[in-house]
Order: structure tokens, then sequence, then C-alpha cells
């Protein structure tokens, strides 16, 4: 049975260590970049957001060590890219309660906020409840929370939802492993979820209805699956490629610079530690 309390895939964190640096390359490649924000002063942290329809991606940068960021800043000290994924919780304390009574050690509801710049000039305020699952579960490299937004009126801003690449939601995370089926499976029984094997070997995880799914494969199936991009740059566990769906996909093309009839994706060396990959949706 599925979670109650969790119900799909809600953003996908982009960790790097040098946030506006990350902003401006993302920005090049055709996206709107919200202004930035400053978490509460315990998390340590600040970002920027890249908004869709019912999904976003955070670029997440640390302003000060805090215990909060620990587990982010060891994974920095290696690496650039999607450190985690967050889920979207209706309920944050109700999800702990139900992952606990799985026999999952979350933790939480921690209450957290950022200011928010909104269009006419005017300040605002973001705030969430968060809960975790045990830093020390990564299956295939990737760590995961889930997201209760109290104000979605003050993150899902109209004018942050129009890009240039056309870019409209997230349709699949794909993880790099050396056991796909068993990493698919570990995460299935985190969030309640049944993987199924795809017809090139990789094992996809749904995170809810009209979100996206976690993919888990190997080097070669992404290699296969996104054809003339360079994999430099990727990790041998983790998350690798971010695919998005596009309503224009010749402006995709456009933003990114690709020539017509080629992959329509950059490697992860101009998308901080991403292969980004963009498809028809």
């Amino acid at each position: 049975m599925a979670l109650q309390h969790v119900i799909g895939l809600d953003h996908v964190v982009v960790s790097v260590r040098d946030l506006d640096t990350a902003a401006s390359a993302w920005r090049a490649l055709g996206f709107t970049i919200s202004p930035r924000g400053t978490h509460s002063p315990h998390m340590g942290s600040a970002n920027y957001t890249i908004m869709f329809g019912e999904d976003y991606m955070e670029l997440l940068g640390v302003l000060a060590p805090t215990e909060h960021n620990a587990a982010m800043r060891e994974w920095l000290a290696e690496q650039e890219g999607i450190e985690r994924a967050a889920f979207t919780a209706l309920d944050a304390a109700a999800g702990v309660a139900e992952l606990q009574a799985m026999g999952v050690a979350a933790i939480g509801p921690i209450a957290f906020g950022r200011p928010v710049e909104l269009p006419d000039g005017r300040m605002a305020e973001a705030r969430f409840n968060v809960m975790r699952w045990p830093v020390g579960l990564r299956p295939g490299g990737l760590r995961i929370f889930a997201c209760q937004h109290l104000t979605r009126e003050n993150v899902w801003v109209p004018s942050l939802l129009r890009h240039a690449n056309g870019a409209t939601r997230i349709l699949r995370l794909e993880m790099l492993t050396a056991d796909p089926r068993a990493a698919a499976a570990e995460m299935g029984g985190l969030i309640a979820q049944s993987p199924r094997q795809e017809a090139d070997g990789a094992w996809a995880l749904p995170t809810g209805p009209n979100r996206a799914d976690l993919v888990f494969l190997d080097r070669a199936i992404l290699a296969a699956r996104h054809p003339g991009v360079p994999l430099e740059g990727l990790p041998q566990e983790g998350a690798a490629a971010l695919v998005l769906g596009t309503s224009d996909l010749a402006a995709a093309a456009r933003a990114l610079g690709v020539a017509p009839g080629a992959t329509v994706a950059v490697p992860a060396a101009r998308a901080t530690g991403v292969l980004l990959r963009f498809l028809p949706g």
C-alpha cells in the first residue's frame, strides 16, 4: 500500500559549492531562476529555485556550518549535483508516524522558512515542515526527505513557471548504481512503492500519480539512454541524470545550443554535475 501522507516527488536538491555561479549556469540553459532565498539560521543554507507545475528544482548552498547541513557538507567535499530528493508531504507529522509504524526511523517534523521576494516587490515568507528518512539510508546513493508546504502561494509564483526552454515538469530522476534491482527494491521499501523492470534493464519506481519516477540503472544503460552525451563528471553511484518535460522541444534545443536532430541534452559539466535531458511532455 502506498504511503497516505507522502504523495510523490516534490523537488530535487542540486547541492553546489558556489550558489551564485550555479544559478548563472542554469539560467544560461534557459531556466527562470527565483530570487535568492536564505533559510532559517539553524539550516545554515541558501537557495534558488526553478519552478515547474507540480514540482521543482532547488539549487542549494551552505552559508554557515550547522548540524543540519553536516551531511551535505561532507557530500560536497567530493562532488556537486543532485544530492537528495524530496517528496511532497501532506502532513509531515503524520508522515513520520506512518514511516515509524513501518519500522523506518523517520525524523521530524522540522519547521523552517525563508523570505521570498514577490514580483510586485513585496516580501513574504515561505514556510515548511520537513520529515527525513535516516541519513544513512541512501538507495542508489540518493538521500531522501519529504516537505510539507505551508505557503505554496509563496513558492509556486506564476511568473517563475515560464522558462525559455519550455520546461514543464520532472519526468524522471536516474540513479547510477552497480545493482539497479537491489537499489530500486530498497527505495521501494522506504516509500511503499513497487519497482518495475523496464525494457532496457533499468528499474523504475513510481513516486505518485503524475509525479516523476526514480530510475535505477548502470552506466551502460545510462549511456544508451542518452546517446552522444558525455558521461564524464558523473558519480559511480548516485543521482546522475535529470529528465525534464518541455512544451517546446525546439525551444529547449535552442536554449541548450544543441544542433537540430541531436539529443536535447547537456553533460554534467554544463549543469553543476547533472546530465540534463529534455523530452516532450
